[in-house]
């Protein structure tokens, strides 16, 4: 629950500092689905940032320490990004934005990808052009409205992914274009990519054997549903020694999920969610 948010129509988009930004969040992709209404675009690998018409924040709400010149002339309204180090540089965006004090020269090397305007009142189609529009007039190279295009068949759709991933990509964003701006998870925004990820939060420290003796042998999760498991696989002995802490929010990849108890398959940890990394400085 948003606290004293600012209200926008009948939508509340920020709260106060470091309170969580009211986003819209993506669902898997549905195979087989009709992709008459729907928009596409590569998913970008970065630092999910909201601008809320004053502040820069990640999702969790922490303000983003952002250079004066980085966001110097943005609009009064919301804008929903990510900011990008391009394909491959998820290290350098993280660490970048993690700093409290801004290092300029890695600053000049991300760029804000603007994909919706969140207080905009019409349909994803309908925000698309004013999108554009704002971007345009900000005219900051390092501001760019995130490309969007129709497809015409499933085997299109798992063609354009192949090329994603082929050139380094993290996979596509499918938009429903008669979709309103809701906070939370729906079916108005959708994920595809060749593996599953998901995020749970860190409730222990398991200790390991062998040769993990001394230092993390999984971590005991619980994703937003409630459901609890042990995370093992896809730690680096630096990792082991210095764990991911308890209360902090953990991604991890995983293949598909067991038919009678709903836990992943073959959970491996890939990181720190991306607004924690600060809480590990």
């Amino acid at each position: 629950m948003l606290l004293g948010a600012l209200a926008l129509g009948t939508r509340a988009w920020a709260g106060p500092a470091d309170q969580a930004p009211a986003l819209l969040l993506a669902q898997p992709w549905q195979p087989g689905t009709d992709l008459t209404d729907w928009w596409v675009s590569e998913k970008y690998d970065g630092v999910r940032g909201f601008w809320d018409g004053r502040t820069l924040r990640t999702r969790g709400g922490e303000r983003i320490a952002a250079p004066p010149w980085f966001t110097a002339g943005w609009p009064a309204t919301p804008l929903d990004g990510e900011l990008w180090a391009g394909r491959g540089g998820f290290e350098q965006v993280q660490s970048t934005v993690a700093r409290q004090s801004p290092d300029d020269a890695a600053w000049r090397r991300l760029r804000y990808m603007v994909f919706d305007l969140p207080a905009h009142p019409g349909t994803f189609d309908q925000r698309l052009p004013a999108l554009r529009a704002t971007v345009a007039a900000m005219d900051q190279p390092w501001v760019q409205a995130v490309p969007q295009r129709r497809v015409a068949s499933q085997a299109q759709l798992q063609a354009l992914l192949r090329q994603v991933v082929a050139g380094g990509g993290e996979g596509l964003m499918l938009h429903r274009g008669s979709s309103h701006y809701r906070a939370g998870r729906g079916d108005d925004l959708r994920k595809l990519k060749t593996h599953d990820d998901a995020e749970a939060r860190v409730i222990a420290h398991l200790p390991g054997r062998g040769r993990h003796a001394g230092r993390l042998g999984a971590l005991w999760v619980e994703t937003p549903d409630g459901r609890r498991f042990a995370l093992g696989a896809g730690f680096s002995d630096a990792e082991r020694a210095d764990p991911p802490p308890v209360g902090s929010w953990v991604t991890y990849r995983y293949r598909g999920l067991h038919a009678g108890s709903g836990l992943p398959r073959f959970a491996s940890f890939l990181r720190v969610r991306a607004d924690e990394a600060r809480f590990r400085r």
